[in-house]
Order: structure tokens, then sequence, then C-alpha cells
């Protein structure tokens, strides 16, 4: 089942926790698969052509602690650890690793539907002193939408962790290519990239701009792009052949912003820092701008 909020220029498409995608990787709370903007498709896929739809990421899917699992190193191989968003997962292996398959046992997940946002609430089982309540709520403003993290430490441990949303974008569908523009507002460091992936020379760098002289046929990714510094976290991705533009702007300032594509999706992420002591709360949000560009 879908959920579905819609108002005059945008429509947001939601699956439930417990539909479609179910692996351990990404957030099960709002996941975001679809976003149309006066009609034009603006999320896309992490996979081309996938025989399995729903074992890739899509859209607007988020993850916590992609190199930073809660209570990984504490817990021995078959016991469980948390992973914010899914539920608990069954420890196997000495080292974490966001694409293995884990098993799983499933949070509790709870639905609020109200006209212009939903809310999801997951509360997580107690296990190794690690507990937690997230409520996300995903909700529509004019031409953006704005997901907000709501993040509440019902454990006896320090909650320490990072998250991230992987932002799947391709807008009206069309391939990466020399109509497609991002722009940051920091200075881009290339000298200080933590990893630079970039076989067929195709992503070019410049001081607050990323442009693409072709189609890459392999995949790009480049991290730490502010060289570390902490920076507000917002980019702007603008399409101008399909002269239609999106941001993201954080509620917080970020140290660590990354870049993913392929010939089909460009993915800028901005990493926001969890630490939460027991019985607090910490919130913060991200907000989606979507316009024309004329």
């Amino acid at each position: 089942m879908v959920h579905i909020l819609k108002n005059k220029n945008l429509e947001i498409h939601i699956d439930l926790p417990l539909e479609n995608y179910q692996l351990s990787r990404f957030d099960w709370t709002g996941k975001i698969v679809s976003v149309k903007f006066k009609g034009v498709d603006i999320a896309g896929t992490e996979r081309l052509n996938s025989d399995d739809d729903n074992s890739f990421g899509k859209g607007f899917y988020n993850e916590f602690g992609i190199e930073t699992p809660v209570g990984f190193d504490e817990c021995e191989e078959g016991d469980w650890f948390p992973k914010i968003g899914v539920g608990l997962l069954k420890k196997e292996g000495d080292s974490y690793s966001f694409s293995k398959v884990y098993e799983i046992q499933p949070a509790d997940f709870k639905l609020i539907a109200e006209t212009n946002k939903l809310i999801v609430v997951c509360k997580s089982q107690s296990f190794n002193g690690y507990s937690y309540v997230l409520k996300k709520e995903v909700k529509l403003w004019g031409n953006s939408f704005i997901i907000k993290y709501h993040l509440h430490n019902t454990g006896d441990k320090i909650i320490s962790t990072n998250e991230y949303n992987h932002n799947f974008l391709a807008i009206n569908k069309e391939l990466i290519g020399s109509d497609y523009i991002l722009k940051f507002p920091f200075q881009i460091k290339p000298e200080l990239f933590g990893a630079t992936v970039n076989p067929e020379g195709i992503v070019e760098i410049r001081d607050h701009k990323i442009t693409f002289n072709n189609t890459p046929e392999e995949q790009f990714f480049f991290s730490n792009l502010s060289g570390g510094e902490r920076v507000d976290a917002i980019w702007e991705l603008v399409n101008t052949k399909s002269k239609i533009g999106i941001s993201e702007t954080g509620s917080f300032k970020t140290n660590k912003v990354n870049l993913w594509g392929w010939k089909h999706v460009v993915s800028p992420e901005l990493f926001f820092d969890v630490n939460v002591k027991p019985g607090q709360t910490i919130e913060w949000t991200r907000m989606y701008n979507l316009f024309e560009v004329k």
C-alpha cells in the first residue's frame, strides 16, 4: 500500500513500513519512493532495470549508521544490534557492511495520517541497553516537502551514530549528463576528499559546483566534499533541459558531504551526527524545495 500526499504542484508517494523494501540497510519509516513536481518525476532508483525493484534504494530513502552502526562492536557473533528505523539485526562477521543482508527482527511501527502529512512512529525492542522511539514526519508545504526527525533514547546507553538521506535523483527520468548542474554553498576541496572514484573523468569539479561532460557508464563516488569543514547542509540540483530544480536544506551544519551516482541517477548526501544520551531527545529536519528554472 502506498500513502499519497498531494497538493496543486507536488505529489509524493510513501511506502508504508511493512510494504515493499524490507531489507536491513535503509530506514523503513517514511520510505519516499516517488516525487512529482508539476507532473515531472524527480526521484530515481539505485539500480536501472533491476529484476527486484524492492531490493535496492529509491527516491528519498535514508539510513542510520552506514559506517557507525549502534552497538555492533559490543555484541557477540549471533547476537543482535539495533538498526534505527528497521529493528534488530543479527551480527555476522567482525565488521559491519551496509550492503550485507542481515537477519532482522522488525521494530513496531505506527502510522498517523493527516491531510498534508504522514507521521510514522518506530518503537524499537530493548536489547543490550539500547532502545529508542523514532518519529518521522513527512509534510507538504507549498512547493516543498519537509522531513522532520524526532529520536528519543529510551535505553541505558548513549546512541551515537549518523544519518543521511541518499537522495536518488533523476529529473524527468533523464540520464545524468551536461544538462545537470549540482551546486553547494561551500568551496569543494578535491585535495581533501576521503575517496575519489571517477573512472571515466566525466564528473567535473569546480569551486562550488559539479557538472558532467557526458553520461557516465560506470559508478562515481566522492566523499568528504568540504574537506571535513563544518558547513551549511545545503545542495541544489538543476536540470537545464527540463528547467526544473530541487534543493535540500538541513537544519544543521555538517562536516560530511558525499556524492554517489551512475548513468541514471545522482545522489548528494548530507550527513547528520546523532548523539543522544539516555532519556534525551534530538530533532532535525530536511527541507526539499522544488522550483522552475527561468
